[in-house]
């Protein structure tokens, strides 16, 4: 008997002129995994000298969250088999807002519903498109509520927003 196809877990698709990147694992609330970093890093590496994609845009399937943040349940499983599956998740998601941030073309997130963590980090660093959120979106870090300092270059991102004031 043959095992079904799993769903990917980002759908990577052109659309008009524009790579679209929809996160697809609703029921874990589009929680980020190292397959989903590496998957967004190699589109955006096809997209970027492609004249035939002139923008991006990234959204989430479901109606609660672009992203609440990494897997963190798997990241904490990792953690007795030695495989590095955390320093390497981070590692590579850090890049990829980095990619993000520098990218040559507009990137617009759509921040609908929850937005944390590694989803600030996919969404907040867009630059020359930019982020629309809705009445639904609910931005946070949580991190910050057991008093570590806020990654995914949270700190610098509230920093240096322009034209409003961060409220803590």
């Amino acid at each position: 008997m043959t095992q079904p196809t799993p769903e990917p877990e980002v759908l990577i698709r052109i659309e008009g002129r524009a790579g679209r990147l929809t996160l697809n694992r609703p029921k874990a609330l589009n929680a980020l995994t190292l397959r989903m970093v590496r998957d967004i890093w190699a589109a955006l590496l096809a997209w970027r000298d492609d004249p035939a994609v002139a923008l991006v845009i990234l959204d989430g399937t479901g109606d609660r969250a672009l992203c609440a943040g990494g897997d963190v349940l798997s990241l904490y499983e990792s953690r007795t088999r030695g495989s590095g599956l955390a320093r390497t998740f981070w590692r590579e998601e850090y890049r990829l807002n980095a990619l993000i941030h520098r990218y040559p073309k507009p990137f617009v997130a759509i921040m609908d519903g929850i937005v944390m963590g590694g989803g600030i980090g996919l969404s907040a660093h867009a630059q020359g498109g930019g982020r629309v959120v809705t009445d639904r979106s609910m931005l946070a870090m949580p991190e910050t509520g057991i008093g570590l300092i806020p990654d995914v270059g949270g700190t610098w991102l509230l920093g240096s927003t322009s034209g409003s004031q961060a409220h803590v």
